[in-house]
């Protein structure tokens, strides 16, 4: 959710938490002003400065490198602009290294690199990524080994520029070659020390040594990203640190390591940027199913809700103008502060005009933006332990669709349906779960697991935990004291709160209290119960999975009853139920979202955009009247918020709307 005025997002500098992103870079000294002046022109307000820093340099390299660094930051400054300086923390790139010289050929990288449980070092030559050009070498290295010391040594070395910000990118156990680093000598030392086990020898779920090496590597990599950070303000006290995560809500955390959900708790000014993916990396969301869309919307939600009161800055990936200002519209109702690229790569615009015609919409409302609190009463438990040890399998589950479209190339399933979220019960329930909300245009926020408290649920009146399996004892002593204190929950699946947060098989179902149910005991398929002042209700389906898939009615109603009766929304939406509806406020303004993807259907089609009839209604406050409504939009030349017509009918004002792609609807009462 955006933070409330007053919170500790407040802590954060205003730039940072209404930043407008993009690449930027220079050639030659020469370039450095222009390369400014271009982005000052497209309404950019924080340069994401990437340079040289992926490739191998010696230390006389680098401070002379520094030095150029520091001459553009000094440029950027002067035309109002901060720079966060991109810097990779955990891959190194030797040009032309697979035949000629290149670290991992040297002691220090054979000595320093990342291994899988087999003892393989996490290496290889170009043409497997498309960061990486044919000839030259990527090498991963272990955060546990003296790289650590030399990469931190280096951070303080660009935090000596005088840049605004260090954006490490992907602090990962990268898994394109390799799978399960970090296996080698420092990272088995590590786990040794921090758990008393010695690592797993091979990849068994059923294994318990195996599951603690899972979540381990979650809070190894929390620590260096940690450790990122202090290094850098150690020089500069005001410095930022945005790390690049690129696992989001789905299975992609457990293979790597990276949970982004870990930092979301952490002091200091350390949050993300997320990677958040597209379906196509050279066609982008143009060939979407309305599901993969709200996959899409599933993701930038996480996105907002793991980086807790932070600013979240996110990827806005896109292919023509018309998907990437749409695919930007929903980072930007979401919370989000968008990092508008060309897919594949980053250093580009889709379109200049586009980019600079988005900007100046966030820059026009930003504070009506980013400084709202959002005022659902329905969360969405994103679990953790649960993405990772509840049926695990071999996809990641990003999107539905894993086959590419006829004509298609680079499609992110690669055409292998167990990629699909649709396979994988976990993460198919928690999609569909948003699904249902989405298309009830009920408004929500995800929870995220990892260090939850007390005050992350208490603004909820009903949580809803799709196939909630895995849980601590703590998670489940604060889920219920929720539920005695008046909350409602909504549980599904074959086995409620029935393993540990390691994924070990409980005796009892840790909420069996809550659910009135024994583990012993033939399950129902279904159950009401109630427990001190509120209740639980049980599902022993998957009808999130079920909606994801079929998109019926009848599942849809198992999930959303408890809502409808606990929770009924302030705002609610007569229109398409492909309209995604998000709702804040701040002071006296309910600020409405809406984003408008109704072009997307049940099977892939050409990319088209077309507006969208609505009727928004919001139910007034006791005593309250409506003062002004007005609407803003990216869509025309005008970013500016203007006043539209509506009707007062007994409590209620209801708002007709004509959606183009994205519109923000403020409703003022006094």
């Amino acid at each position: 959710m955006a933070a409330a005025p007053g919170t500790a997002a407040q802590t954060w500098p205003d730039w940072a938490r209404y930043a407008r992103i993009a690449d930027g870079t220079f050639n030659e000294p020469a370039d450095m002003q222009s390369a400014v002046d271009a982005l000052k022109a497209q309404e950019v307000s924080v340069i994401e400065l990437d340079t040289l820093l992926s490739d191998w340099l010696t230390d006389a390299q680098f401070a002379a490198h520094m030095a150029e660094v520091k001459q553009f930051t000094g440029l950027a400054h002067t035309a109002g602009l901060k720079v966060v300086m991109y810097y990779p923390s955990l891959e190194l790139i030797s040009p032309g290294g697979e035949k000629g010289r290149s670290f991992y050929k040297n002691d220090q990288g054979k000595n320093w690199v990342q291994r899988d449980l087999a003892g393989k070092p996490n290496v290889f030559y170009g043409s497997v990524v498309v960061w990486v050009d044919p000839g030259d070498e990527s090498v991963w290295l272990s955060p546990n080994s003296p790289w650590r010391d030399y990469y931190l040594k280096r951070i303080k070395g660009v935090a000596a520029t005088g840049v605004d910000g260090i954006w490490p990118d992907v602090p990962i156990y990268f898994d394109g070659v390799q799978s399960w680093c970090d296996a080698s000598t420092w990272g088995a030392a590590a786990f040794k020390a921090d758990t008393g086990l010695a690592l797993p020898t091979a990849a068994n779920f059923a294994d318990p040594v195996f599951r603690r090496y899972v979540e381990w590597r979650h809070r190894n990599l929390l620590q260096f990203q940690l450790d990122i950070a202090d290094a850098g303000r150690s020089v500069n006290p005001d410095l930022v640190t945005f790390v690049e995560t690129v696992s989001m809500d789905y299975r992609y955390a457990t293979s790597i390591g990276l949970d982004g959900g870990y930092l979301r708790q952490a002091p200091g000014a350390v949050s993300q940027v997320w990677e958040v993916d597209i379906l196509g990396n050279y066609d982008g969301m143009r060939h979407a199913t309305a599901s993969d869309w709200v996959c899409l919307i599933s993701m930038y939600k996480y996105a907002r809700a793991a980086s807790g009161t932070k600013p979240a800055w996110a990827f806005s990936y896109g292919w023509q103008a018309d998907d990437a200002s749409l695919v930007m519209s929903q980072l930007i109702a979401a919370g989000c502060n968008p990092y508008e690229v060309k897919t594949p790569f980053k250093n580009d615009t889709v379109d200049a005009a586009m980019r600079t015609r988005m900007y100046r919409f966030v820059r026009t409302n930003q504070t009506k933006l980013y400084d709202p609190a959002s005022i659902a009463q329905v969360g969405v438990y994103h679990s953790a332990p649960s993405r990772d040890y509840v049926a695990p399998g071999e996809g990641n589950g990003m999107y539905v669709n894993a086959k590419a479209p006829a004509g298609i190339a680079d499609w992110w399933g690669g055409d292998d349906p167990q990629m699909s979220c649709a396979s994988l019960p976990w993460l198919g329930e928690f999609r569909g779960t948003v699904k249902a909300l989405v298309y009830a245009h009920v408004p929500f926020d995800t929870v995220s697991s990892p260090g939850l408290t007390a005050d992350d649920l208490a603004r909820f009146k009903v949580l809803l935990l799709p196939n909630l399996q895995a849980v601590s004892d703590t998670e489940a002593a604060l889920l219920r004291g929720f539920v005695s204190a008046g909350g409602t929950i909504v549980i599904t699946g074959p086995a409620p709160t029935a393993l540990d947060e390691l994924g070990g098989q409980r005796t009892e179902f840790a909420l069996s209290d809550v659910l009135g149910l024994r583990k012993a005991d033939p399950l129902p398929t279904g159950k009401r119960n109630s427990y001190g002042s509120g209740s639980c209700w049980y599902v022993k389906a998957l009808p999130g999975l079920s909606y994801l898939t079929k998109t019926d009615q009848a599942s849809a109603d198992q999930l959303l009853t408890a809502v409808q009766q606990a929770a009924p929304p302030a705002v609610t939406l007569a229109g398409d139920r492909r309209i995604f509806l998000d709702a804040r406020r701040l002071g006296a303004d309910t600020v409405v979202h809406l984003v408008n993807f109704t072009n997307f259907g049940d099977t892939p089609a050409a990319f088209r955009s077309a507006p969208a009839n609505c009727t928004l209604s919001y139910a007034l406050p006791a005593g309250a009247g409506v003062t002004a409504v007005t609407v803003a939009s990216p869509d025309g030349t005008d970013p500016a918020p203007k006043a539209v017509p509506y009707t007062v009918t007994g409590a209620t004002v209801s708002v007709p709307l004509t959606v183009a792609q994205y519109s923000v609807v403020t409703i003022t009462t006094a």
